[in-house]
């Protein structure tokens, strides 16, 4: 009974500790976490973050001193990654991005049979043949096909995603005219 009641204690101490962590210091990040973002939502999602990241990994700081430091350097850090992401992955609303979606008509996959598929790979520059076919004709994996074509992970992922634009290319070509969205030039 005695470890028990000393867990609870040592739980309700980590506990009290978190929260006055957070009184302490949920103010001036907010405010820091504003002067970044300047938007509400984002500053909040921000601070949230950072106080998760100080309960998931905050026992590892050795010297209580650094606390304030730390929790600005993982904001920031965070700030940091969020427009990372923003940049690589924007997010647009369907009418803005209406210029750069595909000009198939959705049922022209419907009008191609496998066999025809397969010709048109085979018309396909042949340094990406390979990786599209094991990729999509035989399911292998990214890894397993750099292993079979012996090279690097990185080229197979360039490999399928080149053939596939070359893929794309012939299906259009073969089906016409008709295979562009109005107004599609």
């Amino acid at each position: 009974m005695a470890s028990g009641s000393s867990y609870n204690e040592d739980q309700e101490r980590g506990k009290l500790d978190f929260e006055s962590l957070v009184d302490l210091h949920y103010g001036p990040l907010y405010r820091f976490a504003m002067s970044l973002t300047h938007a509400e939502s984002d500053a909040c999602d921000l601070v949230q973050q950072t106080f998760l990241t100080w309960a998931n990994k905050g026992h590892q700081l050795q010297d209580a001193s650094k606390v304030k430091s730390w929790l600005y350097t993982t904001l920031h850090r965070a700030f940091l990654e969020s427009r990372r992401r923003i940049t690589r992955f924007p997010h647009l609303e369907i009418s803005e991005a209406e210029a750069e979606l595909p000009t198939v008509e959705p049922d022209l996959a419907g009008h191609l049979d496998a066999q025809d598929v397969v010709e048109l790979l085979r018309q396909v520059d042949e340094r990406f043949q390979a990786a599209v076919a094991l990729f999509y004709l035989e399911d292998y994996s990214y890894d397993e096909i750099a292993g079979i074509l012996e090279v690097p992970l990185g080229t197979v992922k360039s490999r399928i995603a080149r053939g596939l634009g070359q893929l794309k290319e012939l299906v259009l070509r073969t089906a016409g005219p008709g295979a562009r969205q109005e107004g599609g030039s």
